[in-house]
């Protein structure tokens, strides 16, 4: 028995002041609108309507359950006005997960940029350098960097592409010299970054000969947040691989200098990933659409200046 639906019928009858009246609003029939509120009464072993062949009357139990059923429709159809709502107007929370690097960099400014277009999400960040269970930890959209994705049931979008490069301090390379070619990085100190994508003790490096991949020593200093190898590396710890958008800033400030600018390292995809595509929240689809549109431009142009860094050194 469809409760719900049988409510929403005995309250019609009610309005309406018969079962025909009714059946003709709910376009159904006399029969249907009967069965529905005789359902009911059998369900509740209670009488709610007295009928004679010409009228009906609500009983005392029919009139105190009257008012619960229009409470209970009332808050139903609340609900349901919301949640259609939902699907159409972005609004309310929306929590998203980002890896650390990537969401000082890039989320955080798309965030800023997204709530201009819709201020009435409210915008949960968290930043760590994993991929989030979605489902048990309650993650509206996880933001990911890596080469491929595992199969995990999740839809996945791709928002773009980036890389990383290698970078030293000026005053370590005045005191060690520059490296020119990869298999110089063999009399260098080289700084270990461990996350998810990278290896420490191997880096990878395409440039004129192909894909070169060059194994290291084991390093004095490895660190799992990119921002912090930075650091290591300005203060002349050693040589480190830094994704553009953590290299870009302390390139154009002359804190860095790109080594080996033929090179180029730990090529990356960056993916949106979230539940489902069915019924989609507002929030969820606006967002991930305003990341495929603004996150490639922001890409291409922390590229651009990188060109254009290498072309005036």
């Amino acid at each position: 028995m469809d409760t719900l639906q049988n409510m929403r019928v005995f309250v019609r009858v009610v309005d309406a002041g018969s079962f025909t009246a009714a059946a003709q609003q709910l376009n159904s029939t006399t029969a249907y609108a009967s069965r529905a509120v005789s359902d009911l009464e059998a369900h509740l072993r209670t009488r709610l309507l007295n009928r004679t062949t010409r009228r009906i009357a609500l009983t005392e139990a029919g009139e105190r359950y009257l008012q619960r059923c229009e409470q209970i429709l009332a808050y139903v159809d609340q609900a349901e006005a919301e949640a259609g709502d939902a699907h159409a107007r972005p609004s309310g929370k929306l929590k998203v997960h980002s890896m650390t690097s990537l969401g000082q960099h890039y989320t955080v400014p798309a965030v800023s940029r997204y709530q201009q277009r819709y201020p009435d999400v409210q915008v949960e960040l968290t930043l760590a350098q994993r991929t989030p269970d979605l489902l048990d930890e309650g993650y509206d959209v996880a933001l990911v960097v890596g080469r491929e994705l595992p199969d995990s049931g999740l839809v996945s979008q791709r928002l773009g592409a980036t890389f990383s490069v290698a970078c030293a301090s000026p005053a370590y390379l005045e005191k060690y010299g520059v490296p020119r070619r990869p298999e110089d990085l063999a009399h260098h100190v080289c700084l270990g970054m461990v996350a998810p994508g990278f290896h420490w003790d191997e880096w990878t490096l395409a440039g004129p000969n192909g894909e070169e991949r060059i194994t290291l020593a084991e390093p004095p200093f490895r660190v799992n947040v990119a921002e912090a190898l930075a650091v290591g590396i300005r203060e002349g710890m050693g040589i480190g691989v830094l994704p553009l958008y953590s290299a870009i800033a302390g390139l154009r400030h002359g804190d860095f200098v790109w080594v080996m600018p033929e090179y180029r390292s730990h090529e990356m995809n960056i993916y949106a990933l979230y539940p489902s595509r069915q019924y989609l929240d507002a929030k969820i689809r606006t967002w991930v659409d305003f990341l495929r549109d603004e996150l490639p431009a922001t890409i291409d142009a922390d590229e651009a200046a990188l060109q254009q860094f290498v072309r005036t050194t």
